[in-house]
């Protein structure tokens, strides 16, 4: 059985906000955001997505080779 989470939608908080309007337009999207650093370097990681799981999957999969291109790769000793 698959399990399904409400989320709670506030109007005056910016990502209800961004995820209100990216849903009401496109089928399925992927947001990945973060926090700003801490002074120890970590920071808060959140991906949300919206539509069909294998198609936000392709999204992210595609998303990765696009960086994966414009990153030159270190050559292995």
């Amino acid at each position: 059985m698959s399990k399904r989470t409400v989320e709670i939608s506030d109007e005056n908080d910016p990502m209800s906000r961004v995820k209100m309007v990216l849903k009401d337009q496109y089928p399925c999207y992927v947001l990945i955001t973060c926090t700003a650093p801490c002074k120890d370097g970590k920071m808060n990681v959140a991906m949300n997505f919206e539509g069909d799981e294998d198609l936000a999957s392709f999204l992210v999969e595609n998303a990765s080779q696009v960086f994966e291109a414009r990153i030159p790769r270190k050559e292995s000793k």
